[in-house]
């Protein structure tokens, strides 16, 4: 039965019912329909619009129906429409005549408007959850490396020293980041829209702000009209979570090089990883690559949400219903890929015999080179070009910065001395930036034990 079928003469053609139905993915917000059900019925009781026999049997029913549900004794029908008409109609089973007044002053529109937003704040709490699980790992593997040292890159160059604690503290950032915007989404999709009936509101002397302090919900919405058609906080989570994909997606990228015979700077374990059909001797990083890869479905999430909303007129349009796969799934993808991740990161071997080596090619201290000779007075141009000179140099004879004699130093100017080599050790290099943010070890270890305290 359908709850609506009053208006209509004949029953809808099967073909227009599968299509039209949504339990097949509202299912899972059974335990929240009820929820927010059991508050409606709260207040109703309280107002005196149902009596107090009514609101009773329909709290017992609904609580009976939730732990059945929770234990297995109660499956939800496929062939039902939505959660919404399941748990009506098996309530009205139930207990009878007084299951028909739940929905008293209450639409599906505005109670699918409740039931996603309890639904995702339980998702974004585990979705919270899970990024602070990950920047704590990356913190103590910070600490853990804070002196290991490692080339950093431009334009996948090598550019400038740096350690391995600080590239990993980049990461833990971003995901800083990511926790921040998840806790504005929180925010504002914690409102009831529960009032708002399908468009205008209701006659009934319904204490929305009652139901909405039952919920734990921080207020009401404003506008009827935009308490049922608003799904910005679906979009805005979306959102947040296709920035945490490209997060994932670029550390992902940097795991692979990491994990390549051409840079050894990590290895994977080996339950992290799989082999080849025919190669015996690969090691692929498919945790990584999958990761890389589901970003794309997280936009694309996004994108669906956009644009089922663009041009939606006020108010509530079945091209709302579009709104739960898509943000259902982006919420399924991300959780999935940090379940992965984190164990990943977290087992990984870091080789820093390889990254030191790697930091001893390319040049990557000759900015320190020539820092050394505006030390000794020269400005900073002229000692840019006479280190550019000296790397020439090193390229045509096969040299580095640090075998290079000092004759050939002085022929280029007179102002190096001995004291040169240590200056352009990477040791020194590292150490002695000290600017806040900078990667010498201290500045790691602090900036490591800062971000524990944010999580």
């Amino acid at each position: 039965m359908k709850l609506w079928e009053g208006r209509f003469s004949k029953e809808v053609d099967k073909k227009t019912n599968d299509f039209n139905s949504s339990i097949s993915f509202d299912c899972r917000m059974a335990a929240d329909d009820i929820t927010g059900s059991l508050a409606h019925v709260a207040m109703l009781t309280a107002q005196g619009i149902v009596s107090a026999a009514d609101g009773a049997a329909i709290t017992d029913g609904l609580t009976g129906i939730l732990e059945d549900l929770q234990t297995g004794k109660l499956t939800i029908d496929p062939n039902a429409e939505d959660i919404h008409t399941f748990v009506e109609q098996t309530l009205t089973a139930r207990i009878g005549d007084a299951g028909k007044r739940l929905h008293t002053g209450r639409s599906r529109n505005d109670q699918v408007a409740l039931d996603v937003r309890l639904y995702l704040r339980h998702e974004v709490a585990d979705l919270r959850a899970q990024l602070a699980e990950l920047v704590g790992v990356l913190a103590d593997k910070a600490e853990q490396y804070a002196d290991t040292i490692m080339p950093g890159y431009t334009h996948m160059q090598r550019a400038q020293p740096i350690t391995f604690g600080h590239h990993l503290l980049a990461y833990a950032e971003m995901l800083l980041r990511d926790i921040d915007r998840l806790d504005d989404v929180a925010k504002r999709l914690n409102v009831s829209p529960l009032g708002s009936g399908a468009l205008a509101g209701t006659t009934y002397p319904l204490d929305r702000e009652a139901v909405a302090k039952t919920l734990g919900m921080s207020g009401v919405s404003q506008n009827s009209l935009d308490g049922v058609s608003d799904r910005d906080f679906c979009v805005e989570l979306a959102a947040a979570l296709s920035l945490v994909m490209v997060h994932l997606s670029r550390f992902s990228e940097e795991i692979i090089l990491w994990c390549s015979w051409e840079f050894r700077f990590i290895e994977l374990d080996d339950a992290f990883s799989t082999g080849s059909s025919i190669m015996p001797q690969k090691k692929n990083p498919d945790i990584a690559e999958l990761v890389r890869g589901k970003s794309g479905r997280v936009f694309g999430d996004l994108m669906t949400l956009l644009t089922a909303l663009k041009g939606l007129p006020l108010a509530y349009n079945k091209d709302m219903q579009e709104d739960k796969e898509a943000i259902f799934d982006a919420c399924d993808t991300v959780k999935m890929c940090l379940t992965a991740f984190t164990p990943m990161i977290d087992t990984m071997t870091v080789k820093p015999e390889n990254m030191r080596k790697a930091a001893a090619g390319g040049f990557i201290n000759a900015t320190d080179c020539a820092d050394y000779l505006v030390s000794k007075g020269l400005p900073f141009r002229d000692a840019y070009k006479a280190t550019g000179s000296l790397v020439a140099e090193c390229i045509r004879r096969g040299e580095t910065l640090e075998t290079l004699p000092l004759a050939d130093y002085r022929a280029v100017c007179d102002l190096f001395d001995e004291d040169v080599y240590d200056a352009i050790s990477l040791e020194t290099c590292v150490s002695q930036r000290r600017v806040l943010g900078a990667p010498c070890p201290d500045n790691v270890r602090a900036q490591a034990k800062r971000v524990k305290t944010l999580v």
